[in-house]
C-alpha cells in the first residue's frame, strides 16, 4: 500500500490519532495536487472515481501556507456540501491567488467504497517547502 500511496504522490507519516502526510512534486503545484490526491484517498477508493464533471475555483491566502490551508479546507467543503470526490487536479498560483480545476464525481456508497471521514485540515504541523519542494498536512478525521 505505501508503493501505491507514493505512486500518488505522498506518503503517511507517523501520528497518533489523525491522519499526516507529506506530499512531494516536481513543483509546488504539484505538491499542492498531491494534497489533495491524498485528502480524497483517505475519503474513498479513487481507483473507482470517474473524472467526469469538472469544477473550477480559486482561493485566497497571504502565504502558500495560508493558500494550503484555504485549499483543502475548500475541497472538504465541496465533499461535505456536495458529495463530490475529485481524483484530477490541476493547481496555478498568480499572486496570492490558487486556482485549481477539479474532476471528480459525486459519492456512491456502492461504487467508490467509502475508507473514512476527513473533518478538517490544521494549521498544526502544516508546512509548505518551498525548496524542496513538498507539503506537510494534518488532516482531523
Amino acid at each position: 500500500m505505501a508503493d501505491e500511496r507514493e505512486e500518488k504522490g505522498y506518503e503517511l507519516l507517523e501520528h497518533t490519532a489523525d491522519v499526516l502526510v507529506k506530499c512531494r512534486g516536481a513543483t509546488l503545484e504539484e505538491c499542492f495536487e498531491n494534497a489533495a490526491v491524498a485528502l480524497f484517498d483517505q475519503i474513498a477508493d479513487l481507483s473507482r472515481v470517474d473524472p467526469r464533471r469538472p469544477c473550477l475555483f480559486q482561493v485566497e491566502g497571504a502565504s502558500r501556507e495560508e493558500l494550503l490551508y484555504a485549499f483543502l479546507s475548500e475541497l472538504i467543503f465541496l465533499f461535505d456540501a456536495y458529495g463530490m470526490l475529485f481524483r484530477g487536479f490541476t493547481v496555478t498560483f498568480d499572486e496570492g491567488v490558487l486556482r485549481c480545476r477539479a474532476e471528480g464525481e459525486e459519492l456512491d456508497m456502492e461504487k467508490h467504497r467509502p475508507r473514512g471521514a476527513v473533518k478538517a485540515v490544521t494549521y498544526h504541523m502544516l508546512e509548505v517547502d518551498e525548496e524542496e519542494p513538498s507539503v506537510t498536512v494534518l488532516f482531523d478525521v
